[in-house]
């Protein structure tokens, strides 16, 4: 029987929710819960809550879920809800059940603090790539980004977590607590944007000069990378002059900037970061 396609995308979406929660789960049981850190969203609330009372963390957090999931269907869609609500019931058996069959850490904080923001940050990250999240305040920042879609996801969780933060921290009178969540927020945060941008970042280069058709052809042959020659007049002399724009990766980069030294002394070179770089060499859009 012929696999199609949405069958392909339905396992690649399982593989990365199984994925991404067994990291969510390691960051929060087995680092977090031992450490007393005050966490952010929904699963943070929980932590608060099983702390306090010894509610389960996992179905907690599906029921918190419930009411924000009426309230946002409108804005997230049904698609990304129903995704959410299988990631979520994962996310959740793998930190009921399937991570406490594991050694907790029972090491220096700051260790646990960095361990938990990291593999915490990567685990979010995975399921965020394949358009879905673990439910809870994810509702709200994937609401907030489609209203202002600009805005980075890392920087809309970082904002939208503070405040569980310092609740936690306030309700069991941990300062130092607070500032390890603040740590393990700007980790979650950092790894995120690295995440979901990184695996697409790449490098730009805009060079002025007046031998365009010769700088990428030698670009071509040192790098493999295609370029294109933009128009332009210099602003003191009113002089033609061509800039030549390609993308390329990080390494590549170094290349090009030799064979630009090589080629033409006096060309003027614009080396700039891009977060997201699409098309042929790179990854297509969908």
């Amino acid at each position: 029987m012929k696999i199609k396609w949405n069958d392909r995308e339905l396992w690649t979406d399982i593989a990365y929710e199984l994925a991404g929660g067994a990291l969510i789960a390691a960051a929060m049981y087995n680092f977090a819960l031992h450490s007393r850190f005050p966490m952010t969203g929904f699963s943070g609330i929980a932590m608060i809550l099983y702390r306090l009372f010894g509610l389960p963390i996992g179905l907690t957090t599906i029921v918190l879920n419930i009411p924000v999931a009426i309230l946002c269907y409108k804005l997230i869609g049904r698609g990304f809800l129903l995704k959410s609500l299988r990631c979520m019931i994962t996310s959740s058996v793998m930190i009921d059940w399937i991570a406490p069959l594991f050694p907790v850490y029972e090491g220096d904080r700051m260790i646990s603090a960095l361990v938990t923001g990291t593999l915490g940050g990567i685990g979010y990250a995975m399921i965020y790539l394949r358009g879905s999240s673990t439910g809870g305040s994810d509702f709200l920042i994937m609401a907030a980004k489609r209203i202002n879609p600009h805005i980075k996801l890392g920087t809309i969780a970082f904002l939208s977590d503070v405040g569980i933060v310092f609740a936690g921290g306030i309700i069991f009178r941990d300062m130092d607590g607070i500032v390890y969540g603040m740590i393990i927020n700007f980790l979650f945060a950092v790894a995120v944007d690295r995440v979901m941008c990184g695996f697409n970042a790449g490098r730009l280069a805009l060079i002025v000069t007046e031998h365009g058709e010769e700088l990428c052809e030698c670009i071509d042959e040192c790098s493999g990378r295609g370029s294109t020659i933009l128009e332009a007049r210099g602003g003191y002399r009113q002089d033609q002059k061509q800039v030549v724009m390609v993308a390329c990766s990080h390494k590549e980069m170094y290349q090009i900037q030799n064979t630009v030294k090589e080629h033409d002394r006096d060309a003027f070179l614009i080396v700039m970061d891009s977060s997201e770089v699409h098309g042929e060499g790179f990854r297509v859009i969908q």
